[in-house]
């Protein structure tokens, strides 16, 4: 009866009675049967704008709490909880699910969102909750967002006891995942991006997310209102993956295969880290780097990097901080000032581990490179056109634009590239052509050296400048390449600090010499002053001895007190001359003959 009553509004009088006047009023153009009026009316009941005759208001709520119960109780005798909408939404995308079915279920979601009690599991799961923290909402995408906001607060603050409870955030993780797919269920992303998605996605379908993934793909076309309602939506999905629905969607085999273990929160981070392995599915492969080119525009966008490198970013970037918007990326220039700061070995531990990743990820493929993406486009394409396309991520790009350092024109190109060589010399993992080249010559001479810091680098150095050591000779070539690259750099950009200097002087394959050297300057200087002595002439004890008893002499003149300063007589001129040594405290048993010392003027 309850079903029937849903289809056509004319089988359940009293509701009919009561609501006459709204249907004339607000549903008059809507023809009977089929649950169209009483679809108009549930729309009207979660509009702020539309008031009902309370009867109405009251019976809809009713009848809205009814069906919810029927749908429970219909679902527990095939579904265990009663998870009927749910299994109905997480599978309306599946070849199976019946055109009309899945518009069904979209549109009742939809419904939904106009009011949290529409949805019966969600309101008995976190009715008290909601009572308690988010008083006075109604929407459920509002109430969704308020319960939402609490739980990440209480995460990131390591509270001890989480004020959402443990029943209502699960059905929370439900409504949430639920969201991600359509940006209908985001009304305020929605509304904010209506224009951008008519211009720049007309033929993307609703659902799956395509329409979120469109608008992230054309992000710097957008207008400033979407742009930054996309830029957060990114911060969220950044801190909590699972919420990213094409990443989850697209990847789910990979999750399966290799993240089975790891938490929901670091699932973009074991997906990097096996991004690379053979079993990989390439279609998720090219959504994690899509991830994370992402990411490295912005070190917001990126959970694990902020956390590490909180101390250092004030510190070394405050300047890129000043300049920066809540809800725009910043094109990786604060990545690219940490880059600066590894290679000046500067950077705490935690912080450099995670800038050592970046580098590495981002020496295989130039794309996760924004700074050089932006500056080095052009020349890419004149003189790398063949590497770029080919996209091996093997940093075949990397290396074109190092050995055309010479042809690039534009100087904020050449200026990234420099700083790409400056990089690797405080770490061989971030030239992956050279560390190729290199692998088994480090294996044989280097295998002690711990990597980093240079120290690897510095021993390939030593050991190419050793004529009983014999390289291979591709790691030979590259090395030599690398130095002739580093002399010109040199010259370009020379050294900006003490730091530089002394990197520049430990990557020379002249480092003994060099070192040797101001060694030797250093001893001779140290031997210079010792031979020497002082330089200024030294006074003789007669003088010393005449320049207190004219001192005593003063002191009787001047009523038996100290003159304020002890000078020197300088008998040629016949005057009180400049101090040419400090005076002495007067013991204590003195001051009966010759009174207190004077104050100082």
């Amino acid at each position: 009866m309850l079903k029937v009553g849903i289809d056509d509004i004319f089988v359940d009088p009293v509701l009919h009675t009561a609501c006459a006047l709204d249907i004339k009023h607000h549903c008059a153009a809507i023809p009977p049967g089929r649950g169209r009026q009483m679809s108009c009316l549930m729309e009207a009941l979660g509009d702020k704008r539309v008031r009902l005759q309370p009867e109405c208001k009251k019976r809809l709520q009713d009848r809205i709490d009814m069906w919810s119960y029927a749908a429970k109780e219909v679902a527990d005798n095939q579904i265990d909880t009663g998870d009927l909408m749910e299994c109905l939404v997480q599978n309306k995308h599946q070849k199976e699910m019946n055109d009309k079915c899945a518009v069904g279920v979209t549109h009742f979601q939809l419904i939904q969102m106009k009011d949290f009690r529409f949805s019966y599991k969600f309101k008995m799961a976190c009715k008290e909750d909601v009572l308690k923290l988010c008083p006075n909402i109604k929407k459920k995408v509002d109430v969704v967002i308020c319960l939402s906001t609490t739980v990440r607060n209480d995460t990131l603050q390591d509270v001890k006891e989480q004020r959402v409870s443990v029943k209502c955030r699960k059905q929370l993780r439900v409504e949430e995942l639920e969201m991600s797919e359509d940006i209908r269920l985001e009304p305020e992303l929605y509304d904010s991006c209506k224009q951008d998605i008519n211009r720049l996605c007309p033929n993307i379908a609703f659902g799956n997310a395509q329409v979120i993934e469109c608008l992230k793909e054309n992000k710097k076309q957008l207008t400033q209102r979407c742009h930054q309602r996309v830029f957060k939506l990114q911060e969220v999905e950044m801190m909590d993956p699972e919420l990213d629905y094409q990443l989850m969607r697209v990847c789910k085999q990979m999750i399966k295969r290799f993240c089975t273990e790891a938490d929901a929160k670091n699932m973009l981070l074991c997906l990097k880290q096996n991004k690379n392995s053979e079993l990989m599915d390439p279609k998720c492969k090219q959504m994690i780097t899509k991830r994370q080119i992402t990411q490295n525009t912005d070190y917001r966008l990126n959970p694990v990097l902020r956390k590490a490198c909180k101390a250092d970013i004030p510190k070394f970037c405050q300047s890129i901080l000043n300049r920066a918007s809540d809800d725009n990326e910043l094109e990786g220039q604060v990545i690219s000032c940490l880059k600066l700061k590894y290679a000046d070995q500067r950077l705490s531990p935690d912080c450099e581990d995670q800038i050592r990743v970046i580098l590495q990820e981002s020496a295989l493929d130039y794309r996760l490179d924004p700074q050089l993406q932006v500056h080095c486009t052009e020349e890419i394409s004149r003189l790398c056109a063949e590497e770029a396309a080919a996209q091996e991520q093997t940093g075949q790009v990397e290396e074109c634009l190092k050995v055309n350092l010479l042809k690039i024109k534009h100087d904020s190109c050449k200026k990234e590239v420099l700083n790409m060589l400056k990089e690797s010399k405080a770490d061989i993992f971030v030239d992956p052509v050279l560390h190729t080249a290199c692998a088994l010559d480090i294996k044989h001479h280097c295998a002690a050296i711990p990597p980093g810091r240079g120290r690897q680098m510095s021993c390939l150095m030593e050991a190419l400048g050793d004529k009983r050591v014999r390289l291979q000779p591709e790691c030979k070539k590259r090395l030599q390449d690398r130095i002739d690259m580093w002399s010109y750099a040199a010259k370009v950009a020379p050294a900006e600090g003490f730091s530089d200097l002394a990197m520049q002087v430990m990557a020379s394959p002249s480092k003994n010499y060099i070192l040797f050297m101001i060694a030797l300057g250093v001893c001779v200087l140290f031997m210079v002053g010792l031979l020497c002595g002082r330089i200024t002439k030294r006074v003789t004890r007669e003088l010393k001895d005449s320049l207190l008893n004219f001192s005593l002499a003063q002191t009787e003149e001047v009523g038996g007190r100290l003159p304020n300063k002890l000078h020197i007589v300088m008998p040629s001129k016949g005057h009180i001359g400049t101090p040419m040594y400090p005076t002495y405290p007067i013991r204590p048993h003195l001051y009966s003959k010759i009174g207190p010392p004077p104050q100082t003027i």
